[in-house]
């Protein structure tokens, strides 16, 4: 009995798959001096679902130190609201540059 035992675990350790968990990237807002601080805040609360107060210490952040790092997301979640981002500020006039980095 003990020998069949002993295969049954084998053969199920054997046939396990490993999942890894996704690669998250880091969203970067970098300072310029078109953009409005009103139009940064405003972004991070829509875009990035930041609490105003948050969104204040992260344009500060950005305005003093010329970038920073906004949040940390799976791909597919930062391209996106990297993308949206960019696209709201070309629709408003501003240059602001939005990059994401693995990490």
């Amino acid at each position: 009995m003990e020998l069949e035992t002993s295969k049954i675990v084998e053969t199920v350790n054997k046939n396990k798959t490993k999942l890894l968990e996704p690669k998250n990237y880091r969203v970067i807002l970098y300072n310029d001096n078109f953009t409005t601080k009103e139009f940064v805040v405003e972004v991070l609360m829509r875009r990035f679902n930041k609490k105003h107060n948050e969104a204040l210490i992260l344009m500060e952040k950005v305005h003093n130190q010329n970038q920073a790092i906004i949040g940390s997301y799976p791909y597919d979640i930062a391209a996106t609201r990297m993308s949206l981002t960019i696209q709201d500020a070309r629709q408003n006039g501003f240059p602001l540059r939005c990059e994401m980095e693995e990490g």
